[in-house]
């Protein structure tokens, strides 16, 4: 098979895309600047099959090599590295102080990987955080749930209020448990230690989506969980897009505090019935969810073209500008997704129920039919078995409508 010619514009950055995601590949497939992709050895078939430039590379190996993959790309010409994904956000930090000769951008990226040193450093730049502590035994959760509680001035008898527990390093809500009780630290398996342990937020929990270049905001999206863990839409409702100008505000103080001059910015907050912003985290590569896919289905334009965009240091201000659509207002609708998680112990065969099927807001699903007949009991956050995709021009039964698949059988 004849290689076919790319069409990329020689004046504009070569990129490298960290990590395997097709619809990334995609995206950088129609854009107009050149790529590779460093993934681990099992995408290169598909890659030869396909003809995607690609480099081997296994992410999990971190030895006095690692350097090399730096140099390879640098001695290839690429201009900047792209995280996709949680585990490839150091890897980017390492590369990209090699290529953009900033040895800065290693320390960053450690920053935006480790979730008690990045509540440090947001605590240093004057953002809100809840109290937060590493725990390296069951011990120190016990002691951090009374130290909690105590200064809640709690009485005997009354309900504890929660503590959370996070892995430090994953991505999402991996690793994500709530503690109420001493008893219930006893689940915890050695293995998941050191943890990081916060205080519980009361308030309204969101997400933002931020494409940055030159230090400035190019796009904010924010991204209304309607519950955590299972569903999400974008553009939010009014009742959350009145706060906008606030949150733009604290992306502000953010990019100041991890001194942020290019690139994407995924974080998390809470909002108190008061107004009051609290942080919670960010991460630094796209977020779950397929909430690329929803922007592009609400607004239009590839999200990750837009990220190669904000990466690439030859992109233009103009460029950039003409890019990006105008946040909220030139939306053509809501568009939402609910991740499936089967409500049963034991389940047979797939099973859409009508009544979302037929609802006009539906657009489609990627569940199939199940593995295994047992459930495997949802640990913390588990993993949902597939997303459902709605489309619709009210955001309110756009929320009403993602809340009610929690009550459904998909898997029966």
């Amino acid at each position: 098979m004849a290689k076919r010619e790319r069409k990329f514009n020689p004046d504009k950055g070569y990129v490298a895309l960290l990590g395997w995601s097709l619809n990334a590949v995609e995206a950088a497939e129609s854009f107009d600047r050149q790529y590779v992709v460093v993934a681990p050895d099992w995408a290169e078939p598909y890659c030869e099959e396909h003809d995607i430039p690609y480099v081997p590379w296994n992410f999990e190996r971190l030895n006095d090599r690692s350097v090399e993959i730096a140099q390879t790309l640098k001695d290839m010409g690429v201009n900047v590295a792209i995280p996709l994904f949680e585990e490839t956000v150091e890897w980017a930090g390492a590369i990209n102080s090699v290529l953009l000769d900033n040895p800065r951008l290693f320390g960053q990226a450690m920053l935006l990987r480790d979730k008690a040193l990045m509540k440090r450093r947001a605590q240093l730049g004057g953002i809100r955080v809840g109290i937060f502590e590493e725990a390296h035994d069951r011990e120190d959760v016990i002691r951090f749930l009374k130290r909690v509680n105590q200064t809640l001035l709690k009485l005997d008898g009354d309900p504890n209020d929660p503590i959370h527990l996070k892995a430090f390093d994953k991505a999402g809500c991996l690793g994500h448990r709530v503690i109420r009780t001493p008893d219930e630290v006893d689940t915890i398996p050695d293995e998941e230690f050191p943890v990081l342990m916060e205080s519980h937020l009361d308030g309204w929990e969101f997400a933002v989506e931020a494409w940055i270049h030159n230090g400035k905001i190019r796009f904010l999206n924010i991204s209304e969980y309607v519950t955590l863990g299972y569903s999400v839409f974008v553009p939010a409702t009014p009742d959350l897009e009145k706060y906008r100008q606030q949150i733009t505000a604290e992306i502000e103080k953010l990019i100041k505090t991890f001194d942020i001059d290019f690139g994407f910015v995924h974080p998390e907050y809470f909002v108190t019935s008061d107004g009051t912003m609290y942080f919670g985290e960010v991460a630094y590569r796209p977020p779950g969810f397929k909430v690329f896919e929803l922007l592009e289905r609400a607004y239009g334009f590839n999200a990750y073209q837009g990220m190669i965009l904000a990466f690439d240091p030859k992109t233009t201000d103009e460029e950039i500008t003409a890019f990006f659509p105008k946040e909220v207002v030139d939306a053509k609708g809501y568009a939402g997704c609910f991740g499936v998680y089967p409500r049963r112990r034991v389940v047979s065969r797939l099973e859409m129920p009508e009544e979302t099927e037929d609802h006009e807001y539906f657009e489609s699903h990627e569940l199939t039919p199940p593995m295994e007949e047992t459930v495997t009991k949802r640990t913390a956050f588990g993993t949902h078995w597939g997303l459902i995709y709605f489309f619709g021009d009210d955001p309110y039964r756009m929320r009403d409508l993602l809340k009610h698949q929690e009550d459904l059988d998909f898997y029966v």
